[in-house]
């Protein structure tokens, strides 16, 4: 499957990038699963490809752009990023899959349901999706082209760990990534937790990765 996998991506370009967390490399990537462009920002030599660090993360315009506090997901990158940089080597992939997969426009709409009082899965069911329609196929691809054989992986998504092991890249442990919830989105985490089964302590949720590696 992997080799499969692998013939479906190519980089499409390559550069050093400085930014606030240190310089890493960026690849961009073609594919022909989603044909979206997703990012790898790597920091270091892969070598031998066991045990890398590696957070796959969803892009969040409203977050990372705009700074709403409606969700978790700009301090998380941030967070991957800088724990990315002062491992040896590890790969964060930005995976463009805004909305949980169901775009950026029906985001919109469905913050417009939580204005009314649905959580993220009730306004997700209510816009005719699923929970979530992210799919992880490219992203194993992309960490199968860098030369990645198994992840310390940064997530606090079951579904996450269980998508690389479909896709033969063991997960050899699980790095938490829990941000402290503000007031306004402490409701999205609980749901995250209850409905959508993340690993999540939101009554003392903490920045975990300045506690690991």
């Amino acid at each position: 499957m992997r080799n499969t996998l692998k013939e479906k991506v190519s980089v499409y370009a390559k550069t050093q990038l400085p930014t606030q967390h240190g310089t890493f490399d960026v690849y961009v990537f073609h594919n022909t699963i989603d044909k979206k462009e997703h990012l790898a920002i790597v920091k270091g030599e892969i070598g031998d490809g066991k045990d890398i660090p590696v957070r796959i993360h969803s892009e969040c315009l409203t977050s990372e752009v705009l700074g709403s506090l409606k969700c978790d997901c700009r301090e998380q990158l941030e967070s991957a990023l800088a724990f990315v940089q002062k491992q040896t080597a590890g790969i964060v992939l930005y995976m463009r899959q805004e909305g949980r997969g169901i775009g950026l426009g029906n985001k919109i709409k469905a913050y417009a349901l939580q204005e009314k009082g649905y959580d993220t899965v009730e306004a997700n069911h209510m816009l005719g999706f699923p929970d979530d329609l992210r799919r992880y196929d490219v992203a194993a691809a992309m960490l199968d082209h860098l030369g990645v054989n198994s992840v310390r992986l940064i997530t606090n998504n079951p579904q996450k760990i269980k998508a690389m092991e479909s896709f033969e890249i063991p997960v050899s442990e699980r790095i938490p990534l829990e941000i402290e919830p503000n007031e306004i989105n402490e409701f999205y985490l609980h749901t995250k937790s209850v409905k959508s089964g993340h690993l999540l302590d939101v009554k003392s949720a903490v920045h975990n990765l300045d506690m690991v590696g």
